[in-house]
């Protein structure tokens, strides 16, 4: 059975809390849960993670290496800037999804530029927590 990661990075935690106009008003564990049935359903073995910390989630892309096949990662705000994720990610050479709940591109102008997104294969913006099912679906066919 092939293995997945989903990532949480930064403030995903308070989905469900902050801004719900934009980024809805279930909670990350009940997104979490959803996706991770979603994964059992297509064979994938899914765990997630959530961090506030860059260097947390560094280690944990870089963990990924040998522990998992692909990556799902909503990035949060280090989307935009974090060269260290954006490195370890190039680093590891498996499939990485990026996500995110809300259509990026139509929002602040800072949220338009994704620095991860040279080195993932593809990505999810603005579909809401269906966003992680449907980057599952790509995970599994590229697996």
């Amino acid at each position: 059975m092939k293995k997945v990661l989903i990532i949480q990075g930064p403030n995903l935690n308070m989905v469900g809390i902050r801004e719900p106009g934009i980024y809805g008003s279930e909670t990350i564990d009940t997104i979490n849960a959803q996706a991770m049935a979603h994964a059992e359903r297509l064979g994938l073995a899914c765990e997630v993670f959530h961090s506030n910390s860059e260097g947390a989630i560094v280690d944990k892309i870089q963990e990924a290496f040998t522990a998992y096949d692909g990556i799902v990662i909503n990035a949060g705000a280090y989307t935009h800037y974090s060269i260290a994720i954006r490195d370890a990610i190039a680093a590891i050479k498996k499939p990485v999804i990026e996500v995110h709940l809300s259509n990026v591109h139509a929002r602040d102008e800072f949220r338009h530029k994704s620095v991860i997104a040279p080195v993932c294969v593809g990505g999810v913006f603005g579909f809401g927590k269906i966003g992680y099912k449907l980057a599952l679906d790509a995970l599994a066919e590229l697996l």
